[in-house]
């Protein structure tokens, strides 16, 4: 059985994981200048490798889901922070196009594919009441990478020289802590009552059928997927694009002052209002249960506001305010993206559900990476600036979808858990 306490080392263990998740994909967005110069990328060729990266985690989350319901979670998280760690280090060392795209789009892919549905559905499962609390300090550790990442980017350049052993010293380090996890990290609780639940339960729910019903067939859970391809959409473009798009357009600034600002001030403020998110969610979420959603669709509405004002911006400082603003409505939003999904989808199914809302998300949220890369080659800084407002755009329509929910599925939909 394993202790109480055990589920906050989880948290702890889960988001040292979950930081160099985000630190090693936000490595190419801030090294961008420096690797297109030196691979000799054009900006479509960029937009590429960070499209097939979304699209591989598309195709392979859902084989991951479908594992994670059904095989050891602690085994699946720790060989997939293994897996993509090696691939960053393997980054360091490539000579062209074809090398960054196998090793960072498809490689590093499908290792980090494999993470999210295990993690999500491990932390469900060991926090009920807790549980808005508990993915907001896990959702936290994303922003940490974020933000960390520059400064760290900004000093490993200066104490390894070159962005290829940036890509070494971070993959290095995720894989050491991999090796951590076969001691540290521990799977499910494993009592009486889950095996007589499973012993009586388990073939029906161990059915894939069983599975792509529980979501497809979900009118609420595929509105909550809706507003995460939103979300998805808009954080590849801007975490891939921001810091050139500011560079570009305040060209006095400097490509490392921009990119350091832009990055670190959005994800600082979605940091704290994801932390500030889950409090309030979990305050009033059990006697409004619909709140966590409406909670949802606001942070969509005036998120886009804040987008629509970087795009048109007239000043460097303008745009790190708007981007802040933008970072709080993201924070408040994905605080609540997984609990959103687990609140109609039944426990035996979250990993398979996590690996769908993943696999559709990516997939079409990932297409802002190569569209993004086309509008600046055609238009330059004009083409950021629609960029941004198509962004807006998706996030109004997303919250449109999501109220449909709010006010007519959600309550037939509802999973009560005891």
């Amino acid at each position: 059985m394993v202790n109480k306490s055990y589920k906050w080392v989880l948290i702890a263990l889960l988001s040292g994981a979950f930081f160099f998740h985000q630190a090693d994909r936000a490595l190419f967005g801030l090294l961008t200048v420096p690797i297109q110069a030196d691979l000799n990328l054009t900006d479509v060729q960029i937009g590429w490798i960070n499209t097939t990266l979304s699209w591989t985690l598309a195709a392979m989350t859902v084989i991951a889901g479908f594992f994670g319901d059904r095989f050891s979670r602690k085994w699946i998280i720790t060989l997939s922070l293994m897996a993509w760690s090696l691939m960053t280090v393997s980054m360091g060392f490539v000579g062209g196009f074809i090398g960054a795209l196998f090793f960072r789009s498809i490689a590093t892919g499908v290792g980090e594919s494999f993470y999210a549905p295990s993690a999500y559905a491990l932390i469900a499962y060991h926090h009920k009441e807790t549980r808005s609390v508990a993915l907001s300090i896990h959702q936290a550790a994303l922003y940490v990478g974020l933000m960390v990442s520059g400064i760290l980017v900004a000093w490993s350049l200066g104490f390894f020289g070159g962005w290829r052993n940036v890509f070494v010293a971070f993959g290095v380090a995720g894989f050491l802590l991999g090796v951590v996890f076969i001691w540290a990290l521990k799977d499910r609780k494993s009592g009486a009552h889950d095996a007589k639940r499973e012993d009586a339960d388990g073939k029906k729910e161990m059915r894939l059928s069983a599975s792509l019903r529980a979501y497809f067939c979900n009118p609420s859970a595929l509105f909550a997927t809706a507003g995460f391809v939103a979300i998805v959409f808009v954080n590849n473009a801007y975490l891939f694009w921001a810091p050139k798009f500011a560079a570009e357009k305040f060209a006095e600034v400097g490509v490392a002052e921009a990119g350091k600002g832009v990055m670190l001030w959005h994800h600082l403020f979605a940091f704290g209002a994801i932390l500030l998110g889950g409090v309030i969610t979990d305050r009033f979420v059990s006697k409004m249960p619909r709140f966590r959603l409406g909670f949802q669709i606001f942070a969509l509405l005036f998120g886009a506001v804040a987008l629509v004002m970087i795009g048109c911006t007239g000043s460097f400082v303008s745009m790190l305010i708007a981007a802040s603003v933008y970072g709080v409505f993201r924070g408040f939003f994905e605080v609540n993206t997984h609990a959103s999904l687990f609140d109609v989808v039944p426990p035996e199914h979250r990993s398979t559900a996590v690996g769908l809302l993943n696999m559709i998300a990516f997939f079409f949220g990932g297409l802002s990476g190569v569209a993004m890369g086309a509008l600046s080659q055609r238009w330059g800084v004009r083409g950021f600036e629609i960029g941004f407002y198509v962004m807006g755009a998706s996030y109004v329509v997303a919250a449109l979808l999501m109220s449909i929910s709010f006010f007519f599925t959600f309550k037939k939909n509802r999973v009560v858990e005891v």
